[in-house]
């Protein structure tokens, strides 16, 4: 087990006394996956071993209740349970950043309080909606975003994806973040993501203080390119991702542009074939986890796809696979 990392509980104090701010989140900040048993029921167990397997994956923070942790098939009583087991199982070794994104504002607004309270040390949050019609104008977004930051005092990164269906325009992501000050982080995840990340960062200058992607890094180099300075991938090869970020930050684009050659086949084929089973598929055959359930209408990887993902995740060998044996 790694020893806490330096300031990890410390840094979330003092942000919250007022005796100065979070310093800037960097490198790679994965998504946990939320396992269940055979029965389908919550394997809390299994979580915490996720949460130690994460923290020996030398990452630089741990998102929980994302949509890669399905959040969206937990209860709310399940969703608490996770909560608590995740923050209990990290103790302040790396922060941890949890997602309270709903539609509803006062909803939002308690998660938000659920996480401060448990140690969380970041929140992140999606635009309000629901389906495919129910959205919130530009005004409703910023008094969303406002009350959630009013309700838990923590910083905030704003996920601007696609599944939204909300389309954030980087004029309007300025005007966010200075309308809301906790609003410091912006994981870019859309189509175009180096394009408007590069953009975000000219019109923001220093109020994009944490400017991430995601997609599991399946556009890694590019955003890097464009000045983002960390990425939010799934926690299936962290350990890997995490040398191509700091190589880049640290002015050695040809040693980031190498690393990450040889993890793009295995990026690429878990975000196109696999989703957020690729990591839970890893992490069973690794065991980490003793199953790699996924609730219905979700389905099991096909036997041919999962032959696949082993075959190309066998090759690079990251910690995951190896942790639990």
């Amino acid at each position: 087990m790694r020893p806490a990392r330096e300031g990890s509980i410390e840094m979330v104090t003092a942000f919250r006394e007022g005796h100065g701010a979070l310093p800037t989140l960097t490198g790679v900040a994965p998504i946990a996956p939320t396992p269940f048993k055979e029965t389908g029921d919550v394997d809390l167990e299994g979580q915490r071993r996720v949460m130690d397997c994460m923290v020996d994956q030398g990452v630089d923070a741990i998102c929980i209740l994302a949509n890669y942790s399905e959040q969206f098939a937990l209860t709310d009583s399940e969703r608490r349970a996770v909560l608590d087991a995740c923050l209990d199982a990290v103790a302040g070794r790396v922060p941890v950043i949890v997602t309270v994104s709903h539609f509803a504002t006062r909803v939002a607004c308690d998660r938000a309080r659920d996480a401060a309270s448990a140690g969380a040390s970041m929140l992140m949050l999606m635009p309000p909606y629901h389906g495919a019609t129910l959205r919130a104008d530009e005004g409703q977004v910023i008094e969303h975003f406002a009350a959630v930051a009013g309700a838990s005092g923590l910083p905030i990164m704003v996920q601007d994806a696609p599944m939204a269906g909300t389309h954030l325009t980087v004029p309007f992501l300025v005007r966010l973040g200075a309308a809301v000050p906790l609003v410091r982080a912006f994981k870019v995840e859309v189509a175009g993501a180096a394009t408007k990340l590069r953009a975000l960062i000219e019109a923001g200058g220093s109020a994009i203080i944490e400017p991430f992607d995601g997609e599991e890094g399946i556009t890694l180099m590019a955003d890097l390119d464009a000045g983002a300075t960390g990425t939010m991938p799934s926690a299936m090869i962290p350990d890997l991702i995490r040398p191509v970020v700091m190589a880049h930050l640290a002015g050695d684009r040809l040693a980031a542009l190498a690393g990450y050659a040889r993890l793009l086949p295995l990026i690429n084929f878990e975000n196109r074939q696999c989703g957020l089973r690729a990591t839970k598929a890893v992490f069973r055959a690794g065991g980490v986890i003793a199953s790699d359930a996924v609730r219905h209408p979700l389905m099991p990887l096909h036997p041919a796809i999962h032959a696949g993902l082993m075959e190309l995740v066998q090759e690079v060998n990251p910690l995951a696979l190896r942790w639990g044996r």
